[in-house]
């Protein structure tokens, strides 16, 4: 299938603080594993089963956001108003695996909060973290009724291909370059500040260092 090459350095337009009504992207860290718990709680049933290509009830999605918290990877989320309400993961396929510079990407985004641009921002930071350690592919999966996913994905240039049920499709990276590398490690220290702003006193910071995945990458 034709690939893309993405992202290039356009500027990022990410918001540098949170502000009320204003939607604030960043990393997640173990601390937000509630919100993470939260948000797969309240998908209705069609954007779950749009998430994992089948029906998923409750205690399987709780234990789904446990696991996803402590997975290789990296999550990122945009919170508006303070609640979390789309995710973004990027899962490595890994070291030993006949696609290790590789990785699988998956966007969710809660109904009522789409069409504002959420998933195409998840899609950028993913992927940016992604060439800067080395991968050369994104791969997403999605359900051919997925219209927003295809949309999304056929805009980036790269074109989604049925097979077995489901729709599959490859975003080429870039190279990394001294802009991304700086880029990244900003945001980095952005994120860090915003997550330490949301925790109660009384809760114990999260570790600034990278997830095993981007640790072992770099």
């Amino acid at each position: 299938m034709p690939l893309s090459t993405f992202p290039d350095d356009r500027p990022s337009d990410r918001p540098l603080g949170a502000a009320r009504g204003r939607p604030s992207l960043r990393r997640l860290w173990p601390s937000d594993g509630p919100a993470v718990r939260a948000f797969f709680l309240r998908l209705d049933p069609e954007t779950r089963a749009n998430r994992f290509m089948a029906a998923v009830g409750d205690r399987a999605a709780a234990a789904y956001a446990a696991q996803a918290m402590v997975a290789p990877g990296m999550i990122v989320g945009v919170f508006v108003d303070g609640t979390l309400r789309a995710l973004g993961e990027l899962r490595p396929f890994g070291p030993g695996h006949a696609d290790a510079r590789r990785a699988e990407v998956a966007l969710t985004v809660e109904q009522g909060f789409r069409r504002a641009g959420f998933g195409l921002r998840l899609l950028r930071r993913l992927a940016e973290a992604a060439r800067n350690r080395g991968l050369v592919e994104l791969r997403l999966r999605c359900m051919p009724h997925n219209v927003a996913m295809r949309r999304l994905v056929a805009g980036l240039g790269a074109e989604l291909r049925f097979t077995e049920g489901e729709s599959e499709g490859a975003i080429r990276l870039a190279q990394p370059t001294p802009l991304s590398l700086w880029r990244e490690g900003i945001e980095a220290t952005l994120d860090f500040n915003l997550a330490m702003a949301t925790l109660p006193r009384s809760r114990p910071l999260p570790s600034p260092c990278l997830p095993p995945f981007l640790a072992h990458a770099a």
